[in-house]
């Protein structure tokens, strides 16, 4: 599983420096043979696993969520930028003056597998439903006015509180807002019915999920852009296979067995490079490791001796000792990517510091009495471990006593929740584009325990904004802070590698990949 720090849960997507179990080739007899006057009439996908289920809202894994984003679509998603773009809504939504009110207006005529068109009637059963059964639709409902139909063709959200989240809550894949035919919802679902450019067709559990192309698709007109834009299902059919062992996976899409393997070992990179006929495909960022500071209990819990710590790191070595190649890290200070809304530089001259003398400095300035700092962290994730031991280095030649707590994964999300039982903690989250789904510590109560008078300030600032220009730049201010009282580092950004046959023309690297405007020869 992956961090919890994650709204990634279950089969997820796993990191570059992660193992799985080994397990058997998939059978010849599963793969499709493809073929056609117009190309390939199939391509195989070979994934991570087998998806624990095929309901969007019943798993918050990012598999699922990468397989049935092609038969289901949200009201909004994500352009190449990270700027929340429609998707089934006909345009943003039109916001009351109080902030709480949203009115979504729907693309009309947009017809679902079964034929018939959407209406707002199967959009509020599908939300409501999300908010029943997904922990970010949880959180949603609980503070909800009202969720309503206004007319056949707009949805009226009413909110306790603004929130300026909401679309990107409905616009994310994973766990995502599905919107479905109304007459379909059932708990569990035996039938798939989007509006998506792929409909479901058959699932053979350890074999393949197929979907077939939707002939009545209705696409955008706008260019397309990361997950915005036109959609084209150009491939009549996807299969996409559980392989579970990522040296299969590599060997496989090598071979010409599989047209796209995800989540590849870094390792397998040069040979990807080297071999005829696919070629690696970074996904940058895919996520972030960072390190949870202690700030209610022990050495940590003094903002100078947390400064004195920032300063110690470099933090390039430590995605060296994580990563090995920098092609698959980016050391940067800026918690989000340019071209993000969010992007900023605030306060980022105190990262990568690598700075012994002005640790050792700060150090003093605290009455820093060798109290040893306490650094959990688990093996399962390897990169952590890697992280920790470059770190505690970098500790004890800034000054500092140190100790490593080396435990299974499960045994650290036990332990943090007590701040008598460490100092710092190594983790990493999906990157997610935006700023209030994750770290978890930027909202009240996680471990870390993170609460002062200039946080609030700033998080106040930036979520009573509405206007999503204006709150791009009241981002500036939370990143200053969270530089400056340091109740996290965020140690930068890693890829995820992919394995691509050169048959397939169109794909673009995304965190969850699609499989829509993708040619195969």
């Amino acid at each position: 599983m992956a961090p919890t720090d994650s709204p990634r849960a279950g089969l997820t997507r796993r990191t570059l420096a992660t193992g799985l179990a080994l397990a058997p080739l998939v059978p010849a007899s599963a793969l499709a043979q493809g073929g056609g006057a117009g190309g390939m009439a199939s391509v195989n996908l070979a994934m991570v696993g087998e998806p624990q289920s095929l309901d969007p809202m019943a798993s918050t894994a990012d598999l699922v969520g990468t397989i049935m984003q092609h038969v289901f679509e949200p009201l909004y998603t994500f352009d190449a930028s990270w700027t929340v773009q429609p998707m089934l809504a006909a345009a943003l939504p039109t916001i009351g003056p109080d902030g709480k009110t949203y009115t979504i207006p729907l693309r009309e005529g947009v017809p679902l597998h079964n034929g018939r068109a959407l209406d707002s009637e199967d959009v509020v059963a599908s939300l409501k439903r999300w908010m029943e059964m997904t922990p970010r639709g949880k959180g949603i409902a609980a503070g909800l006015t009202s969720l309503t139909a206004k007319g056949p063709h707009a949805v009226e959200i009413v909110l306790k509180a603004v929130n300026p989240a909401l679309l990107a809550h409905l616009a994310l894949p994973s766990g995502f807002a599905a919107i479905m035919a109304r007459e379909a919802i059932a708990n569990p679902l035996a039938e798939f019915v989007g509006t998506g450019p792929y409909r479901f067709k058959e699932r053979r559990p350890d074999q393949f999920v197929v979907l077939t192309r939707h002939e009545s698709y209705a696409a955008r007109s706008e260019a397309p852009s990361g997950y915005a834009g036109r959609r084209t299902a150009a491939i009549p059919e996807l299969r996409f296979i559980p392989v579970p062992n990522a040296n299969t996976r590599v060997e496989g899409v090598v071979a010409g067995q599989y047209h796209f393997a995800d989540q590849l070992p870094v390792e397998s990179n040069g040979r990807i490079a080297k071999a005829s006929g696919v070629k690696p495909v970074l996904t940058m960022p895919f996520g972030f490791p960072y390190l949870v500071l202690n700030t209610r209990q022990g050495p940590c819990a003094d903002q100078t001796v947390r400064q004195a710590l920032q300063m110690a790191l470099s933090d390039t070595e430590l995605l060296m000792a994580a990563f090995g190649e920098d092609k698959f890290f980016e050391a940067t200070g800026s918690h989000f990517p340019k071209g993000s809304p969010f992007h900023s530089t605030a306060g980022t001259q105190a990262y990568d510091k690598g700075d012994d003398k002005g640790a050792k400095a700060l150090l003093a300035k605290a009455n820093y009495d060798g109290t040893p700092i306490r650094i959990l962290n688990s093996k399962q994730y390897d990169f952590h471990n890697r992280i920790a031991l470059v770190m505690a280095e970098a500790l004890r030649a800034a000054g500092f006593k140190v100790t490593l707590d080396v435990v299974d994964w499960a045994t650290l999300v036990s332990r943090r929740g007590d701040p008598a039982l460490w100092d710092v903690y190594v983790t990493h989250s999906a990157f997610l584009p935006e700023p209030m789904l994750t770290p978890p510590q930027l909202g009240d109560g996680a471990p870390g325990w993170w609460d002062t008078p200039a946080k609030k300030a700033a998080l106040s600032a930036f979520n009573a904004e509405t206007d999503p220009g204006k709150r791009g730049v009241l981002w500036g201010p939370v990143q200053e802070a969270i530089y400056r009282e340091v109740p996290y580092i965020r140690v930068g950004n890693f890829a995820a590698l992919s394995g691509l046959s050169g048959k397939l023309k169109g794909f673009a690297p995304m965190p969850w990949p699609a499989f829509w405007n993708v040619e195969a020869a």
